[in-house]
């Protein structure tokens, strides 16, 4: 995920500096290949612009995580005035026909921008809504799309997850339960 990867904050415990250089260019395009394996190497200035994209996607979902979901809403109406995303039906990977929806405007961090203000706007315009999240982990602050049956998704990981899960388990047997 963009914001997970192009943005600066903790992951799994730990200080997570976001890739500079030539290592965000190739994280950046490692990121969007997660989705759609025919994206050429991203050039230093699309990467710049991702970062850009990351960062307000971050605010998105902290705004979501905070109960603030008119600022989450007016960001999101932003990227899609600013892409001016309409859907388009598109063919790749091997795939049939699907239902895109792409920024008209900019370069690869506009159709990007677009498909993610899109899909948000659909969640944030539902009851869906709750399934955006920060990982609730101690020191992590890796947003997630809780894609789960039951929608009650805490963590950005397994990791994370099972850190906390052993931070309980030792504190119980520290205290004699």
């Amino acid at each position: 995920m963009l914001a997970n990867t192009l943005t600066d904050g903790y992951m799994r415990g730990r200080p997570y500096p976001a890739p500079q250089g030539e290592q965000r260019r190739d994280a950046a395009t490692e990121v969007l290949r997660t989705v759609s394996t025919d994206i050429p190497t991203v050039t230093a200035r699309e990467a710049d612009d991702l970062v850009a994209l990351a960062a307000t996607l971050r605010s998105i979902f902290a705004s979501v995580d905070d109960g603030d979901l008119d600022t989450a809403a007016e960001l999101v109406n932003r990227l899609l005035d600013g892409t001016r995303a309409q859907p388009r039906l598109n063919r790749h990977d091997e795939q049939l026909w699907h239902l895109h929806y792409h920024g008209t405007t900019g370069g690869l961090a506009a159709l990007w921008a677009g498909a993610c203000a899109t899909a948000l706007a659909i969640v944030l315009g539902s009851d869906s809504r709750h399934r955006l999240g920060i990982c609730t982990a101690p020191r992590c602050d890796r947003v997630y799309v809780d894609t789960s049956q039951n929608g009650t998704r805490r963590f950005c990981s397994t990791p994370c997850q099972n850190r906390v899960k052993n931070a309980a388990f030792r504190a119980r047997i520290q205290s004699g339960q």
